[in-house]
């Protein structure tokens, strides 16, 4: 049944298998006990879960695919994965899904995958479990297109056998692995950093006045946040951002029919070719909500200081 499937679903639907074993890796190493944190730099760290994580995913993503382009956070290693690691399974729900006519005839050089292997590296150190995040993002023609939120620690405060949940999503066709809800009337709830944010990423929130604050770890953890009906918007007006935070993120997103892009409003690119950072920032809404007219909320003094 895979291979008579679409380039795109199969592609996704192998994302999904091998982000749930990621997962387990980084489960595993936090059980271990053994992080082996290395600071790469400012409130930025790397530990043997992300580098064994993107092991797992890059190693699998390219057994199956070869031609892909696959740009992952951590360098990359020339280390034999384990055989348990590398994971030729597909995920049936995606394979059973009718592929948009859109991407019926996509190649494998069409296509560029970005990986964070763990989002939410800090949090997962100071034990904020339920911040880290497994993100797969697929981009086609440089666009935001499938993704894959992998949870490893969905519910682990009650249910200690947990093997956490996986999101998926493909614009045009819709999302899986969760059911997704709006955020309520009558309040507006915004999602942004909690460890890196200064003056203008405070200005910025303080022009919408919302009602609550959620200040959480990991782009794909406030990104779940507007899929879950927690929050209105995800706000971050600083450069702290890249291209494998919100690849992922931003395709389940739109595919629910929310929308994601820089705080002026422009959409990221994700051809192979371009920078890492998001210079720019983020500003991402849930389904429902005005994001243009939203935008303009943004002070000026805030787009000029991100330009």
């Amino acid at each position: 049944m895979a291979q008579n499937s679409p380039l795109i679903l199969r592609l996704l639907a192998s994302s999904v298998t091998v982000a749930a074993r990621a997962g387990k890796i980084i489960k595993d190493v936090m059980s271990r006990g053994e992080l082996g944190i290395v600071e790469k730099g400012k409130n930025d760290l790397q530990t043997e879960a992300d580098r064994s994580a993107q092991r797992c995913i890059i190693a699998s993503l390219s057994h199956q695919f070869p031609d892909l382009t696959i740009i992952g956070e951590e360098e990359p290693s020339h280390f034999e994965v384990p055989s348990d690691w590398l994971m030729t399974d597909f995920d049936p729900e995606v394979l059973s899904k009718k592929c948009p006519e859109e991407f019926l005839t996509v190649s494998e050089k069409d296509i560029v995958v970005w990986v964070d292997p763990l989002d939410g590296t800090s949090e997962y150190t100071q034990g904020l479990l339920d911040h880290v995040t497994v993100l797969v993002g697929v981009s086609v023609g440089g666009k935001a297109v499938g993704g894959v939120i992998h949870q490893p620690y969905y519910n682990y405060q009650t249910k200690s056998d947990t093997n956490g949940r996986t999101l998926w999503g493909l614009v045009g066709l819709g999302t899986g692995g969760f059911s997704p809800e709006c955020p309520p009337y009558g309040k507006f709830i915004v999602t942004t950093t909690r460890s890196h944010s200064d003056g203008i990423v405070q200005k910025a929130l303080d022009a919408f006045r919302p009602d609550e604050i959620l200040k959480v770890g990991g782009a794909g953890h406030k990104v779940m946040l507007l899929l879950e009906g927690k929050a209105h918007a995800y706000i971050f007006a600083s450069k702290g951002c890249k291209k494998w935070d919100t690849c992922a993120p931003e395709a389940i997103l739109t595919a629910w029919g929310g929308k994601l892009t820089d705080i002026h409003g422009n959409s990221y690119d994700y051809d192979k070719e371009v920078e890492f950072p998001n210079k720019q920032g983020v500003f991402a809404t849930a389904k429902g909500l005005d994001h243009k007219t939203l935008l303009k909320v943004i002070p000026q003094e805030v787009l000029n200081a991100l330009p």
